[in-house]
């Protein structure tokens, strides 16, 4: 059982080996084939080799596909909707802590809490407008 189990591992080692290997000859191919000019932006530790790249450009696919084009999808506003309020000013700021400095990151997380921020202005500006016609709904019963 031991032994299967060490071999299942070795297998998995040596098959990410390859997978590793062939990623960078890939990446080494690209690099060859780039302009000259574009070898600095290619080869910056928050270039398209990195993870500090393609993270936020994920995140504004996925804040763009998430958003409504300015359409309200959701008739009432809840508080746990506006739940992108906090982690998009934390994220924010760990994007300009960490090393290398992740600007991409952080106008994505900015993005992010500025719309949080808007929705949790949106769901006070409702509430109160809410209590304001029950309001003048209890004074014209009376």
């Amino acid at each position: 059982m031991i032994n299967n189990i060490n071999n299942c591992r070795l297998i998995n080692n040596m098959a990410l080996v390859g997978v590793r290997a062939s990623y960078h000859r890939i990446l080494n191919n690209i690099e060859l084939r780039l302009p000259a000019k574009l070898r600095p932006f290619y080869n910056h530790p928050a270039g398209p080799k990195t993870v500090f790249f393609w993270a936020p450009v994920c995140k504004w696919v996925r804040v763009r596909n998430s958003s409504s084009g300015g359409q309200n999808i959701f008739p009432m506003f809840h508080l746990h909707l506006s739940c992108h309020y906090s982690p998009g000013v934390i994220w924010s700021r760990y994007s300009l802590v960490i090393i290398p400095k992740n600007w991409g990151l952080f106008f994505v997380n900015s993005f992010v809490g500025l719309a949080g921020a808007n929705q949790l202005v949106r769901i006070w500006m409702y509430q109160h407008e809410l209590k304001k016609q029950q309001e003048e709904n209890n004074s014209s019963i009376i």
